[in-house]
């Protein structure tokens, strides 16, 4: 087995503190909200809990049953499942116009779900109406059928795809959320290894940067019990199922060990309520020693990968438009 990546520096990195670095939104949560999340937790987590150790024909079956379902609002936007290239996915608006920006959009679920119609496609309708762009959803080979790395093969070919097609990597966003803000941290390291142009910017929302321990980092123990979504050992199996027996220390598994030299702006979202709070932290804090212009951004209460549930909380109105102002901030105008 080979050894993962390192910084070619000889000096260890050592983590400072987050001050400065980590904002903690200022944001009251209704009481409604509140009540959403606690519903989620009791019904919604033990769902994840029991898809998660069910067999495999079991988790194909919700495969289908997610891809059966329909985007419920398309804020007048064409979106279509195609095929693009040699990648298949869900496209927002029309890749031959080559004038718009583009959003490179990861989906998260576990490594073994699909694109949610009522929360990626929705969020991804909702970013092309009010951007102006396009987006892009490959759909990438899921787990357990498909081990890692092909899901990241996809997505590091989705890329290459767009820069094929004529878009400029600065009228490029990449983004992701949970195991999509996985994805999106490997590709990124990809597209250096590949020496491409780097994308405008990225926006890893609530990622899973630690593969390889399921006790640690320390929001894992200390939210395990109030995490409204995540059933965080469970996940241990997701683990199994998506990376088997590779070295879950590789940088492109567990991007937190990753050097982040090079990387393009980022912006890490994440909840205060979730397990992978500490995954998003201590990552930003990785990327900050490395140079990389960060923003990371706490919310209160809201569950993990949040601004995906735009239908469920108005508090993600805000959490949109903070993304959607950061992609302009970084997007060279046309």
């Amino acid at each position: 087995m080979n050894a993962p990546e390192t910084p070619s520096s000889s000096a260890p990195l050592l983590l400072a503190p987050a001050e400065g670095l980590v904002q903690y939104k200022a944001v009251a949560i209704s009481t409604r909200s509140r009540f959403i999340t606690w519903l989620l937790k009791v019904f919604l987590r033990p769902w994840l809990a029991r898809l998660i150790r069910s067999s495999d024909e079991k988790i194909a079956r919700i495969q289908l049953q997610m891809t059966h379902m329909r985007c419920p609002k398309t804020y007048g936007q064409s979106l279509e499942y195609t095929v693009v290239g040699a990648i298949p996915g869900h496209v927002v608006g029309d890749l031959r116009d080559t004038s718009k920006p583009v959003i490179l959009w990861l989906h998260g679920g576990a490594f073994i779900l699909p694109a949610s119609p009522m929360a990626h496609l929705e969020m991804a309708c909702h970013f092309a109406a009010k951007m102006g762009a396009h987006v892009f959803l490959p759909d990438y080979r899921l787990a357990p059928r498909n081990r890692f790395p092909a899901a990241l093969d996809d997505c590091e070919r989705a890329y290459r795809l767009l820069l094929d097609l004529g878009f400029p990597a600065s009228r490029i966003v990449i983004g992701g959320d949970s195991a999509g803000g996985n994805l999106t941290l490997g590709v990124l390291q990809r597209i250096r290894r590949q020496g491409w142009p780097m994308p405008a910017c990225a926006l890893p929302v609530s990622p899973a940067t630690e593969l390889g321990r399921i006790h640690a980092p320390a929001s894992r123990p200390w939210r395990m019990k109030q995490d409204p979504i995540l059933p965080i050992a469970a996940l241990q199996r997701v683990d199994e199922m998506y990376a088997a027996d590779h070295d879950a220390s590789d940088p492109e598994l567990s991007p937190l060990y990753a050097d982040c030299r090079g990387f393009p702006p980022l912006f890490v979202l994440a909840s205060d309520n979730e397990v992978l709070l500490d995954d998003s932290v201590l990552f930003a804090r990785r990327a900050k020693a490395h140079g990389v212009n960060v923003r990371c951004e706490i919310w209160p209460v809201l569950p993990h990968a949040f601004p995906l549930f735009g239908s469920l909380y108005p508090e993600v109105r805000a959490a949109r438009t903070d993304m959607m102002a950061f992609m302009r901030e970084h997007l060279a105008p046309a």
